[in-house]
């Protein structure tokens, strides 16, 4: 009698710990199969130069180096407060996003500072979202412009 109730204890274990183990790995939505949360940190430069100048409204294009790199272009007003909205092309696909930023000092370069929100994205960042600072100098002279974002992005 003592051996089949310590029997029926262990089979009870082995039966509770197969289904916890199931339910911990196995996905019971298929989105959650198909896609799997992951998390972008660190920053990306962005060395962009003149396209295009319409007043205060610039059009420019060039490279991104750091955690998104490869190519960028992107519209910008330079008023009072700077507003942006930029594209990234990455070997995984694209990101675009908007920008706000108030600038400070004047003279030929001038500095600025603000924040990045992720609108939208394509390929391996379809499903990407979030918020980042953002950073960078304007060259008057030339309307070049160095972005730099800091942050943290889910895709």
């Amino acid at each position: 009698m003592i051996r089949y109730k310590h029997f029926r204890r262990a089979l009870a274990a082995i039966l509770i710990a197969a289904g916890l183990v199931s339910l911990t790995t196995t996905p019971t939505d298929a989105s959650e199969r198909a896609h799997a949360a992951r998390t972008l940190n660190g920053e990306a430069t962005a060395r962009l130069h003149l396209v295009k100048a319409e007043g205060s409204q610039l059009l420019e294009e060039g490279s991104v180096t750091g955690a998104l790199a490869g190519s960028a272009h992107g519209t910008f007003h330079t008023g009072a407060i700077f507003i942006g909205a930029i594209t990234i092309h990455t070997h995984g696909g694209s990101i675009s996003g908007e920008g706000r930023a108030i600038p400070s000092g004047s003279g030929r370069y001038q500095s600025f500072r603000g924040s990045f929100k992720v609108t939208s994205g394509s390929g391996l960042y379809v499903h990407i979202s979030g918020h980042s600072g953002l950073y960078g100098v304007l060259d008057r002279r030339h309307d070049s412009v160095v972005i730099q974002t800091t942050g943290r992005l889910t895709y």
